[in-house]
């Protein structure tokens, strides 16, 4: 288990973490991204449903 431990520790080391600048960057790109898909897929519902109505 220690030896497990070690290694994930050294392995975490070796990780090239983002800059504040970059996370940033990229969780806004996520949000917007999450947001998009949401309401893409909220129209395309409403959509559908007033096809289905009308018929």
């Amino acid at each position: 288990m220690f030896k497990f431990l070690k290694d994930v520790n050294r392995e975490m080391q070796k990780v090239s973490w983002p800059k504040s600048n970059e996370l940033s960057k990229y969780t806004v790109i996520v949000l917007l991204t999450v947001l998009f898909v949401a309401v893409f897929f909220t129209v395309v519902d409403l959509g559908i449903s007033q096809v289905l109505e009308m018929l």
